[in-house]
């Protein structure tokens, strides 16, 4: 059995996964990047490849993805994470439009038709928006994620956030617990400045429907909420959502060996 592998080499999380040639998801593995990139991509490989008692010479491609996709030396190609995030949510959902993702420390909006990339928007100067935004407020309110996700989705009131600057804004978090400002209104104050922002991504971009949402936020029940509620619309979120970029790098991993295929037959007629 020929396998593919596609390794997404994130900030925060490195994340790979392995198809088949029918194009299924036979196994997949997710661990912190660190500080060494490359060792965290091997690492993560080698994890999904014991998972079902391979080994790396039953890998037919390999394509990595990313902000570490050029130091994964043993690819056989690399692609950008927007290339890879349309395939992965296309996988999923043919007929996606739009893809919004929210990982550790980057968020991205990408509008698409028939499965192309139309056009993009990407946040990577700041944590504004960002998986590591919330991880600075959850620090400041004493929660754990999972409680600050909680909190968010049955929260009934927000208070406003007026700074999506993480150091400005986790000031105003402290002067609002001052206040006396329970933490549910706090918290889905957070959630619904995020979907703000990202909604005014989006707004830039060519308008479709439906949308995907990727990334390790979209785990956050409370953030796919906040954001349903300021764009107005239903979201489709993948069963793993992190693991949409590294299925999208396998599945362009697949499409070499098909082009490759198709080039020695053309060179034997």
């Amino acid at each position: 059995m020929a396998l593919y592998a596609g390794i997404d080499v994130g900030s925060r999380t490195t994340k790979a996964l392995l198809l088949n040639d029918e194009g299924e998801i036979i196994s997949y593995h997710v661990l912190f990047t660190g500080a060494d990139p490359k060792g965290a991509s091997f690492r993560c490989l080698k994890e999904c490849l014991k998972e079902i008692g391979k080994s790396l010479k039953d890998i037919e491609m390999i394509v990595s993805t990313g902000y570490g996709r050029k130091l994964v030396n043993f690819a056989t190609k690399e692609y950008t994470e927007i290339t890879c995030h349309a395939r992965g949510a296309g996988f999923y959902f043919p007929q996606v439009r739009m893809v919004i993702d929210i990982g550790g420390q980057d968020s991205k909006v990408i509008a698409l038709e028939d499965g192309m990339v139309l056009d993009f928007i990407m946040n990577d100067k700041c944590a504004a928006g960002t998986g590591r935004f919330l991880e600075v407020m959850a620090q400041t309110l004493e929660m754990s994620l999972e409680e600050l996700a909680k909190e968010a989705s049955r929260a009934k009131q927000a208070v406003p956030i007026s700074s999506m600057c993480t150091v400005f804004a986790e000031s105003e978090v402290i002067s609002l617990i001052a206040e006396g400002i329970s933490r549910e209104k706090i918290v889905w104050g957070l959630h619904l400045a995020i979907a703000k922002r990202i909604a005014s991504m989006a707004k830039r971009l060519p308008q479709g429907r439906p949308i995907v949402f990727t990334g390790g936020v979209a785990k956050n029940k409370g953030m796919v909420r906040a954001l349903e509620e300021v764009l107005g619309e239903k979201l489709l979120v993948p069963p793993d959502p992190q693991i949409v970029g590294a299925l999208g790098a396998a599945l362009l991993a697949r499409d070499l060996k098909d082009e490759g295929n198709r080039l020695n037959h053309h060179r034997t007629d």
